[in-house]
């Protein structure tokens, strides 16, 4: 389990907050034409929706009352059109805001994915997964819902109270005062709900950060649930997970229910004070029937707005806790691929004074995941052009550390890593990573058709695809396929085995052409059937290139320029194969300890 940092749920707990919505309206520049029109319909379609209770006490007073229906025609055919217009101005609005609000949508995931893409490796190992695919899933989705059904309709909201307002006040003033009278508790007793729905809404989006945290991370290890057959405690805890979610819910439903009630209870009072006050005034002829009505008509549509109060703070509510998460994400700090780092030392040149430098030479590394922990210590280690240098060891002994420092998916805490004689820090990392190439122990194969894998859309890696195939053996099952490279596979390459899919991936390398070909226990899950197929075409892969390989099975290494032998961060042993053996040292005891010394 991970804890703190993006992962956690906990939000601030702000139904608004201007600094987060300002962000947030800075993506909808592009669109600011259509929000524009938008915002225009809104007053129109509230002048629709105020006209409606005029014209039926206009109807009332001077058709109905006196008994002159003839007169009643023309009053209906037009409050008949305001109902079409206004239906006309609703569709128009809700049509452009969801337009809107799904382009915006569509834009800010864009912006997460290719951010996320750029922040180092050191960030997803204190990340939780399912954490960051809330982000990019639901909490956008709460921000569409926000600018749908939250802030414009606000705005529109707030147009028609103060319409409504208005109107009332310049057909009766004394009649509004005493309708108006429901409004101090009414609003003393929704600040009170916000405050009690606050918290609770807090608790509902922690509860659905740690479900679908425990989602992701079970999806993702479905195989070894199932291997251990442990598919009856994964459900035991996703209920446990699932009913508190519930639980966190009953009081947002609580709270939301006594709202609605509260405000239909002072709705019927607003509208008994009316007809109470308003009969008597009509009994002395100071109101008419048309006014009453109108009055009803009005505090209807009043606590209308009112009555979604709860649904609207709840949006309100989640979109800016969503805002909170997204821009805190977005605010993480990328990689700096193409700012080279200064450092202190001075670095000398490649080629300067006629001095010739090896490839990639590691001077007095050091470096720690944590601290007092150290990976690796006074680290040392140089390859030349077109060497194959094996790195062997026990697990945990900093192997793989090495190749994370080389590409920079980590920084080391000090010495030098040169390539060329340069240090890599005044490298730019893409053009870095772009010299070499790495096959890990878990081929990764993406959804898509064979060719993707192998060049991974790249231009000049597609045109070496077919060559890199042949020269790995991949060539072999690829065209046994239906479609050939062509053919669609499934996500992680689920339908072809373990050895195919590590044979895509050598292909992968060699079509990128690597100057340093990195091979990190690259054979340690293939089948000997696949590891014969890529051993054929090994010596053609590694031919003028330089090549970095960590290996368990000391079998794959035997032929290596150099073997380098590290134990807890530090290099202990170094040479080839004959001579580690006839030292008697750490070479020969990890040998013994996999041929039972029967071997050389």
């Amino acid at each position: 389990m991970h804890h703190g940092g993006l992962h956690e749920d906990a939000i601030a707990g702000k139904a608004y907050d201007g600094r987060l919505l300002r962000r947030f309206l800075g993506y909808l520049v592009p669109y600011r034409l259509t929000v524009g029109w938008i915002l225009l319909l809104l007053p129109l379609t509230t002048l629709c929706r105020l006209a409606q209770p005029l014209l039926l006490k206009y109807a009332i007073d001077h058709a109905i009352t006196p008994g002159r229906l003839d007169q009643l025609a023309g009053p209906a055919a037009l409050f008949l059109l305001l109902l079409l217009l206004e239906a006309l101005l609703t569709w128009g609005e809700v049509y452009g805001l969801q337009m809107v609000g799904q382009r915006v949508m569509a834009d800010l995931r864009a912006t997460l994915f290719q951010h996320l893409l750029r922040l180092p490796v050191p960030w997803f190992d204190r990340s939780a997964t399912g954490g960051v695919v809330t982000r990019l899933t639901s909490d956008v989705e709460a921000l569409g819902e926000m600018f749908a059904a939250g802030i414009v309709s606000v705005i529109g909201d707030f147009l028609l109270l103060a319409g409504i307002v208005a109107a009332m006040l310049w057909m009766d003033i004394k009649l509004s005062l005493v309708t108006f009278t429901v409004l101090p508790p009414l609003i003393f007793v929704a600040w009170l709900f916000r405050r009690n729905m606050r918290q609770a809404f807090r608790e509902v989006r922690s509860r659905l950060g740690k479900m679908n945290g425990h989602l992701s991370e079970v999806l993702g290890a479905v195989s070894v649930v199932q291997a251990f057959s442990k598919e009856r405690e994964e459900q035991a805890r996703f209920t446990e997970l699932n009913y508190a979610h519930r639980e966190a819910n009953r009081p947002v439903i609580t709270w939301d229910a006594s709202l609605y009630a509260i405000v239909e209870m002072f709705s019927s009072l607003a509208i008994a004070l009316i007809i109470w006050y308003g009969s008597g005034q009509m009994l002395h002829g100071i109101l008419t029937f048309g006014t009453l009505v109108a009055f009803i008509q009005y505090i209807e549509k009043f606590f209308g707005p009112i009555r979604d109060l709860s649904a609207k703070y709840g949006i309100m509510q989640g979109a800016m806790a969503a805002l909170e998460r997204i821009f805190a994400l977005l605010d993480e700090k990328e990689e700096d691929a193409n700012l080279p780092v200064q450092v202190g030392t001075p670095l000398c040149q490649s080629g300067e004074g006629g001095i010739s430098f090896p490839f990639v030479a590691f001077r007095n590394v050091s470096f720690s995941y944590r601290p007092d922990e150290p990976t690796l210590t006074d680290f040392s280690l140089t390859l030349q052009r077109g060497e194959r240098v094996a790195l062997v060891g026990e697990s945990g002994g900093g192997k793989t550390t090495v190749i994370r420092l080389l590409s920079r998916m980590y920084e080391l805490d000090s010495g030098q890593i040169l390539v060329d004689g340069v240090d890599i820090r005044q490298l730019q990392r893409d053009q870095l990573r772009r010299r070499m190439a790495l096959v890990s122990q878990e081929p990764f194969v993406f959804a898509g058709t064979v060719g993707f894998n192998i060049c991974l859309g790249d231009q000049q890696a597609a045109q070496r695809m077919r060559q890199a195939a042949v020269t790995v053996g991949a060539d072999r099952f690829i065209e046994q396929l239906p479609q050939g490279y062509d053919t669609q596979l499934a996500e992680r390459g689920g339908d072809l085995s373990l050895g195919e899919r590590q044979l895509l991936c050598f292909a992968r390398a060699v079509a990128f052409d690597p100057e340093l070909l990195i091979l990190d226990e690259a054979t340690a899950s293939v089948d000997s059937e696949s590891e014969r197929l890529i051993q054929e075409g090994v010596e053609r892969l590694l031919a003028g290139r330089t090549a970095l390989v960590i290996a368990h099975r000391l079998s794959t290494v035997r032929d290596a320029d150099r073997i380098v032998v590290i134990n807890k961060g530090r290099v202990v042993e170094e040479g080839r194969h004959d001579q580690l053996l006839t030292l008697n040292g750490e070479y020969a005891r990890l040998y013994c300890l996999q041929f039972d010394c029967r071997a050389d």
